[in-house]
């Protein structure tokens, strides 16, 4: 509750602060309806005095436009704060998450995340909307009520009341176990998540399997275990109920057969028993609410608990203090001693040393597995190296801001990423406000304009949630186009071309030797063919170099990468291999 309120509720103390006087004058016209009683029936109906009708009647209507003017005060003021502060913690969430490390992200299914964002802001907005509503209007309006049953009648108000302390300890059991119950929930709905993600996601693979009925039974395991904890939280937060119907009716019982007794002794008026007993009858409800208050809270604070949890989890790669913005780099890459390991008993790279002077293009072979992918995350700082460093024209990359290193990288990767977006705005991905003369110059550079310009809309064209609505080979070349238009110094390409047919990696094969010219540039390549005018080529081996030089000389060495070369080729295609200059 002091993270909430110090994180969310505090901003917004002035719309509180109108809230609670709404409350406040929703509580008096509910109190001072329940004090009217006396009036209407000493002065009306026993009394009969019809110069006192008008004035009470146009006083209960004034009381009840009042009210109902105060609870709307109240009602909108509190759904403003509530519904703002889901979207401060929505925002934060996101903008916390998003600095957070790629492994962070390998070790957190997707729909556990995404339930933090809906599920879990949904509740806790709930637990502060009922919260500060119930500590507000309810507690007010008991107050006024109670004032008006020990104005009319103190000793009876005093024997009413005795009853209602003993409710106190099971309903805070209850909330307790409505937390634990509603944590518990939340993971499992996060798993739900995860498994409907992954199963929509692949719904192809689980079609040409057959395992649409191994799907079902697995989502339909986990429906049920919501089910029965969501059946659980539900009878435990209506054991409250019980408890207060009982009570409530003790405190009637004693209320008639006490205050009947006064009545018929003289002792008070009966326009001042159906005075009190209307307003013990009206604070029921207030009372009620109140009891049920710490359940909703408990189940707010839960939601909160699994909110801050994630927030709490500092970046692993974050900025230094100290770190430095470079603007204008030549792109001289060095990989000095690097040593990188996934895991404590699993070591991708080991003492890894290269050298990819500016401008010039460096080509990664070898077989999978043996770290290539692994080199290239670690000069954006999608991970650190466990010993060496990884340098920038000399710069350490870690000394240096993560954003102007994102700003002088640009990415093709095998595994492309569209957003269910248009063409035009995944072209323009990572360079807001270019042209649209610019993005077009982009595709036809990629050679993908001719298949642009045959979509239903062209460039705005919704290309679907992960570009379901184009071929591998159209998401390729969108994925060039992309990093053709950022127009970094030091260009990353994992296996660039892999979805390409035979044409279009013709097409795109000129384009990319442009692209190149005069760039950084680090390929990681499986065909061959496609690197065999790389500057430099490494041959990577259990995360080590073993042979470097151009392809020419290794061939001439006759050692791994020749191995490698001689599986791929036949000695015609070896022929004709050289003509070709993509860089993969």
């Amino acid at each position: 509750m002091r993270r909430l309120w110090h994180e969310s509720i505090r901003h917004y103390l002035g719309w509180i602060g109108f809230a609670v006087i709404c409350m406040f004058i929703m509580a008096a016209a509910s109190a001072f309806s329940a004090y009217m009683m006396k009036p209407i029936v000493d002065e009306v109906f026993v009394a009969k005095d019809p110069d006192m009708l008008w004035p009470v009647g146009f006083a209960v209507i004034t009381t009840f436009l009042v009210k109902g003017l105060a609870n709307y005060g109240q009602s909108i003021l509190m759904s403003y704060v509530g519904l703002r502060i889901i979207a401060d913690t929505q925002n934060k969430l996101f903008a916390h998450l998003a600095s957070m490390d790629l492994a962070f992200f390998h070790n957190s299914p997707v729909g556990t995340l995404i339930s933090r964002f809906t599920v879990d802001v949904q509740q806790m907005r709930v637990a502060v909307s009922t919260g500060l509503t119930g500590l507000g209007r309810d507690l007010m309006a008991l107050i006024g009520f109670v004032f008006v049953m020990f104005w009319q009648d103190w000793e009876l108000a005093a024997v009413s009341f005795v009853v209602f302390p003993i409710a106190i300890y099971p309903i805070v059991r209850i909330g307790k176990r409505i937390r634990k119950v509603t944590a518990n929930t939340q993971e499992e709905i996060g798993f739900f998540t995860t498994i409907l993600t992954q199963t929509f996601q692949g719904i192809r693979v689980v079609k040409a399997y057959g395992m649409a009925h191994y799907e079902g039974t697995r989502i339909a395991e986990v429906v049920e275990r919501i089910f029965k904890l969501n059946l659980k939280a539900a009878r435990t937060r209506e054991m409250s109920r019980p408890i207060m119907e009982t009570l409530g009716g003790f405190a009637i019982f004693i209320v008639i057969v006490y205050g009947g007794s006064r009545v018929i002794a003289g002792d008070t008026t009966s326009g001042a028993f159906f005075s009190f007993i209307t307003a013990l009858l009206m604070a029921y409800d207030p009372m009620k609410r109140l009891a049920n208050l710490n359940v909703s809270i408990q189940e707010g604070l839960a939601s909160a608990q699994r909110i801050f949890a994630i927030m709490d989890q500092p970046p692993v790669i974050a900025d230094k203090p100290d770190a430095k913005a470079i603007e204008h780099i030549n792109g001289h890459l060095q990989f000095k001693d690097v040593h990188f390991s996934y895991s404590a008993d699993i070591q991708a790279l080991k003492g890894l040393n290269i050298d990819v002077p500016a401008g010039q293009t460096v080509a990664l072979v070898g077989t999978s597995g043996a770290g290539k992918s692994t080199i290239l995350n670690l000069i954006p700082r999608f991970y650190d190296v466990t010993a060496g460093a990884v340098t920038v024209d000399g710069m350490d990359v870690r000394d240096v801001t993560l954003e102007s290193l994102y700003a002088n990288i640009a990415l093709v990767s095998q595994e492309v990423t569209l957003f269910d977006d248009t063409v035009a705005a995944n072209i323009a991905y990572g360079r807001q406000g270019a042209s649209q003369n610019e993005i077009e110059e982009a595709a036809r550079n990629a050679a993908a304009d001719g298949f642009i310009q045959d979509l239903p809309d062209g460039y705005q064209t919704r290309v679907g949630e992960q570009g379901i609505r184009l071929s591998g080979g159209q998401r390729q070349r969108l994925a060039i186009a992309r990093a053709m238009l950022k127009n970094a110094p030091i260009l990353l390409l994992d296996e660039a071309t892999s979805a390409l047919d035979t044409q279009s990696e013709r097409h795109v094969q000129s384009a990319l030797a442009a692209l190149m010219k005069g760039r950084t540039t680090l390929v990681i390549a499986h065909r061959l063919s496609t690197i065999v005018d790389a500057d430099k080529i490494c041959v990577i081996h259990k995360g080590q170099v073993i042979e470097h030089g151009t392809h020419a000389q290794l061939l001439a060495r006759s050692g791994t990468y020749k191995n490698l070369y001689d599986l791929q080729f036949t000695d015609k295609d070896r022929a004709v291999t050289p003509q070709t200059t993509e860089a993969g």
